[in-house]
This record gives C-alpha cells, structure tokens and sequence, in this order.
C-alpha cells in the first residue's frame, strides 16, 4: 500500500518521509501562530521539490489547517478589512503564477528565499507603513499578497505585514491571518486550475500530507497559551529565516 502511495504521489520514500516531518512541524507553527506553515513549507522542502510544485501542495495544506481554524477567525476578524485583502490578492496570485512558471526551477528556488528572509526579517523588525492603513494600502496590500501567493504560497506573511501596520492585537491579527487564508485558499485555486500548476499529482501529494499537517495544527492550537503569544511570532520568524537562510546556502552549494 505504501509503494502504492509514492507511485501515486511521484515521491521516493525517502522524500515522503521528509516531507511528512516537515508539514507535522508546519502544522504545529500553523496551530499556534496562525501563519508560516507554507512559509515554512517552502523553505524546509525547496531542496526536495521545486517551488511550482510545492505551491499546490501548500494549498491542500492551508485549506486543512484553515478549516480547523476557521471558526475562530470569522468571529474575531474585522471582515470588511479580510475581504478587501481577499480581493486584491486574487487579482495578484496569476502574476505570481505567471512569473514561476515562466522561469527555470533554480531561479524560482532563489527568489522564494529571498522573498520569504526578506518578509520575515521585516516583521522581526516591526517594521511599520502608514500608508497601509490607507484604503490603496489595504488592497495594494492584498495584491501584493496575492503576488506572494502564485510566487511562493507566502500572502499571509505579507498580510501579517499589512495587520501589523493597523496596530492591532495579538488575538485579531492571528485571526485576521486565519480568514484571509481561508477565503484567499478558495479564490487563488481558479488561477492553480488556469495555470495547470494544480495537476494530479500535486492533488495526490496534497491530499497525502493532509493528515500529519492535521495533527500538526491540532497539536499546535492546544499549545497556544494567550499570556505567551507576543513570543510566537518572533520564535516562528527565527526559525523560518533559519530554514530559509540554510535552504538558500544550501541550493547554491549545491
């Protein structure tokens, strides 16, 4: 049954069970922090596979983890704010998309990186932009996301960007996070389908991997205690320029 699965997923077991670690570790970062499991994704499993193929992997992924989190951001969230992000990342994800499939797989793997190191050093440093508070800011906001998104499954480090500019709490920013994937998962899937990106391989890898990213989430949302959430971002952040920086070194040794 198990050479069964790696046919049909087009995966050596080797990389299944590598790939099963680090969406379980994914998931877990996920449950607690709201964002960073594609982030993370992407930054741990680029030397695996190349970033046009993990993109419709983190998709199946982000729909399991915001299906177990969904609830909680639709009550919290400021959703007239969600659904302005929403929009300008689904006119956003085709040029991302466009620019990953138009380029070779190690130029892919080098701009991912970059972007994802980038975005997390730009929140550890909390960094703020006014204008983003704006009406233009907000889906200037979900366009770039959208981008980020087709680019490397990373829009909601851009929106952690966007929430952290409103000066909100801790509580509404994760939900916020939490929403936007969750509504942005569902619209960014007709540009995967235009694209051919989502194919049937990437559904079975997706599907697949759904379990541990589950038991990853779950494991995570038990984890979280409020009184310790100013410490989660930064520790996630850390680990993911970790991976990234480490993956980049990595891919040009290589």
């Amino acid at each position: 049954m198990f050479d069964a699965l790696l046919t049909w997923t087009d995966l050596t077991g080797q990389e299944f069970a590598i790939l099963t670690v680090i969406v379980f570790v994914a998931g877990v970062v996920r449950g607690f922090s709201g964002f960073a499991l594609s982030a993370i994704v992407i930054a741990s499993a680029v030397i695996i596979l190349p970033p046009v193929q993990l993109i419709p992997i983190c998709w199946w992924l982000e729909m399991t983890a915001s299906v177990l989190m969904a609830k909680g951001g639709w009550q919290q969230a400021d959703r007239g704010v969600v659904m302005g992000l929403v929009i300008g990342s689904t006119i956003g994800v085709p040029f991302g998309l466009m620019l990953t499939t138009s380029i070779s797989p190690d130029t892919s793997k080098l701009i991912v990186l970059v972007l994802i190191i980038g975005l997390a050093m730009t929140q550890l440093a909390k960094i703020r932009l006014p204008f983003l508070a704006t009406k233009p800011g907000l889906y200037g906001s979900g366009f770039a996301a959208g981008v980020a998104t087709g680019l490397a499954s990373v829009g909601g480090m851009v929106i952690a960007i966007y929430v952290l500019s409103q000066d909100a709490a801790a509580n509404k920013m994760r939900a916020a996070l939490v929403l936007f994937l969750f509504i942005g998962s569902l619209t960014s899937l007709v540009s995967l389908l235009w694209f051919g990106v989502m194919n049937w391989t990437a559904v079975a890898r997706g599907l697949s991997l759904a379990l541990p990213t589950t038991i990853g989430v779950i494991f995570g949302q038990w984890l979280f205690i409020p009184r310790f959430a100013a410490y989660y971002r930064p520790v996630c952040l850390s680990l993911l320029c970790a991976l990234a920086g480490a993956a980049l070194i990595r891919t040009q040794l290589a």
